[in-house]
């Protein structure tokens, strides 16, 4: 009895081991393109601080006439040495204005102060 058993069992694990998934190696031959990139062109104005909401937006009086500006968490505030400046700008306060978009749409990226 034993003996019918263990050939039984034999009989219904053998499939199993034919059963195997089969791995094969995927080599990829398509070039990868380069991810695309795109400059954005910094200008920068100078004029003196009309309103200014920390965090939030900014207006000069430049001469080219009144420029608002939205002020990103990356906005650097600094003086004419390159130090960060830790006071909120004044009303009245030169500074010079770098930023990236036209109209509606500038934000700031860096404000010297020149006083």
């Amino acid at each position: 009895m034993k003996r019918i058993i263990i050939a039984f069992v034999c009989v219904m694990i053998a499939p199993l081991a034919f059963a195997q998934t089969k791995k094969t190696k995927v080599q990829q031959t398509a070039a990868t393109q380069p991810a695309a990139t795109t400059e954005t062109a910094t200008s920068n104005t100078a004029g003196t601080v009309r309103k200014y909401e920390p965090g939030k937006t900014m207006m000069i009086d430049s001469t080219q006439g009144p420029l608002s500006f939205g002020l990103g968490a990356n906005a650097q505030i600094v003086n004419n040495a390159g130090n960060a400046v830790t006071s909120p700008l004044k009303p009245g306060q030169t500074v010079r204005v770098y930023y990236t978009g036209t109209n509606q749409n500038r934000m700031v990226e860096r404000v010297v102060v020149e006083d």
